[in-house]
């Protein structure tokens, strides 16, 4: 009996839980602007020395110049770039006396540096996380990134995309299609084969095996017979056009009978007892002699009754007799 066992799975599209940005914008990212007030640690002022002061550093008169307090020390902007200014996290150079500053968590940007590393937007003001390698990304590129990826486009699945999930694997909806047709599957039934999924018409088309008496695909149940299959709707007595699968049956000429339809219709008519021969039950063995047939059991001498089935006999008359019995006729 052949009865392969065909998985189809249907899948349910659902929208992916809302990827939030990690960080927002944190009341720890502060922008200095030059000759911006001192307000806390690391932080300066720029201005017009009026007194007389050296530089800190390199000892150089200030009045009449522009200058940096910096920590209660007053410096020449040259002095300042070198000595004290804070590196941008982005680009590795100084961070000016007038350029403008962001800081976040002791890291520190120019504000033109201060940029998603993806899509490089200006996150100045806006929702942003601090990524691996200090890298800044915007809400959008996170959300993006984190997202699965579609096995078909390789493209992140967002929030409120439809999609398609089957074994760990994920796809857009209109991504998921048959590797023979390419229509999209989408949320229909289909046949996985290795790495490839069909539609239940390619399927048939591709791998179902073919009835041996319509020709047609089968795509569930069917039976073997002498290595062929079938559907198990045509798989029928030749007479009464009942299925056999499970039942017994004979075959005679590429034509098969249930066992009522072979009495009746075909098996021969044994000599002795009038029944028909089927093969089935007692008497499988079947005799032979001119143009008559019988059961083996019922293959007899007419006389004496003892069974001649592969013996010696005698035909007198039309009737069978062991070889003994004649003499006393």
């Amino acid at each position: 009996m052949w009865a392969p066992s065909l998985s189809r799975w249907t899948s349910r599209p659902k929208a992916l839980p809302r990827v939030r940005p990690a960080a927002l914008l944190h009341p720890c990212l502060r922008l200095q602007l030059p000759g911006s007030p001192a307000d806390g640690p690391g932080s300066y002022t720029v201005g017009t020395m009026s007194e007389r002061f050296d530089c800190h550093y390199c000892r150089d008169p200030l009045q009449g110049k522009k200058y940096v307090q910096k920590e209660g020390r007053h410096c020449c902007v040259k002095c300042f770039e070198k000595f004290c200014a804070n590196t941008c996290t982005e680009c590795k150079k100084p961070i000016g006396a007038d350029s403008k500053e962001l800081h976040f968590k002791n890291r520190y940007w120019h504000d033109n540096c201060f940029r998603c590393f993806k899509c490089y937007t200006s996150l100045v003001n806006e929702p942003f996380m601090l990524r691996e390698n200090n890298k800044v990304w915007c809400s959008n590129c996170t959300a993006a990134e984190d997202a699965p990826r579609c096995k078909g486009c390789f493209k992140p699945i967002i929030a409120g995309d439809q999609n398609v999930e089957y074994k760990k694997m994920v796809w857009h909806k209109d991504c998921f299609t048959c590797s023979q047709c390419k229509q999209v599957i989408g949320s229909g039934s289909f046949f996985p084969k290795g790495d490839e999924f069909y539609c239940v018409s390619c399927h048939e088309h591709k791998f179902a095996k073919t009835c041996a008496k319509c020709k047609n695909p089968i795509t569930s149940g069917g039976l073997t017979y002498q290595e062929q299959p079938w559907h198990s709707e045509c798989f029928i007595c030749s007479n009464c056009k009942k299925q056999l699968g499970g039942k017994r049956f004979t075959a005679v000429e590429d034509q098969f009978y249930c066992v009522e339809c072979y009495k009746e219709c075909v098996a021969k008519k044994c000599a002795g007892c009038k029944n028909p021969i089927t093969g089935f039950g007692r008497g499988t063995s079947v005799v032979n002699y001119e143009d008559e047939s019988w059961h083996d059991y019922c293959f007899k001498c007419t006389k004496c009754a003892r069974g001649l089935a592969n013996k010696r006999f005698v035909c007198h008359n039309g009737k069978i007799y062991c070889a003994e019995c004649p003499k006393r006729l």
